[in-house]
């Protein structure tokens, strides 16, 4: 048993590692052996685990992914109107996106680009999955007329976009914010966060005359 979980501490000591040095130097300019030394782990135990850095970084993707699926669904399955379930999904989205900036940064970056096509694939098919959640949600608001018909899938994109984008270029709306600075990041994610969900609010609304 204590070398079971002797196994398991270094195998999180390898992933803990490797996100901040992902998050500082990108995915091409973090090495395995910079990995083993930022971790106490050496060459072969990574390769054991995860059988190279891609399979590193992969994990670190999917475990991020996956935790917010797991979020979505505790939301999705709250007896609660949908517009709630919409805005506790912004909420929380929010706050995972602006807890880790520099590595949300070096996803976006990594997933723009073409050069590992399988590797993200395998990514980009959990996110979507992620938003199949989120569709859910506003489908069913549509279908039991608490919200009005709109384009799903631009709406989410208007909402998730714009995390995204303040997280990546928070100078759009804050000139010289320091996003390193807690309470700086945390004035910037709450604006944004009470903006996206009036947006939400009156985005999805049906009016008043409307018994469409």
């Amino acid at each position: 048993m204590k070398k079971e979980v002797e196994k398991t501490d270094k195998k999180t000591e390898i992933l803990v590692a490797a996100r901040k040095l992902f998050a500082e130097f990108g995915f091409e300019g973090t090495s395995t052996r910079q990995i083993a030394k930022e971790s106490g782990a050496n060459m072969a135990m990574i390769n054991y685990y995860f059988g190279s850095k891609e399979g590193v970084f992969l994990e670190i993707m999917e475990d991020k992914i996956s935790g917010f699926k797991t979020q979505l669904n505790q939301i999705n399955d709250e007896q609660i109107p949908a517009k709630e379930k919409l805005l506790k999904v912004v909420d929380q989205y929010a706050t995972r996106i602006f807890s880790n900036i520099g590595f949300h940064k070096m996803m976006h970056r990594e997933l723009s680009l073409t050069q590992r096509p399988e590797m993200f694939s395998q990514i980009r098919d959990a996110m979507t999955r992620n938003r199949t959640v989120i569709e859910n949600i506003i489908e069913k608001g549509i279908a039991d007329g608490s919200f009005r018909k709109v384009d799903v899938r631009m709406s989410i994109a208007t909402i998730m976009g714009t995390i995204s984008l303040l997280a990546n270029q928070p100078t759009k709306v804050e000139d010289n914010i320091d996003m390193n600075n807690d309470k700086e990041r945390e004035v910037l994610r709450k604006r944004m966060v009470a903006h996206l969900q009036d947006f939400i609010i009156t985005h999805l609304a049906k009016p008043r005359n409307d018994n469409k």
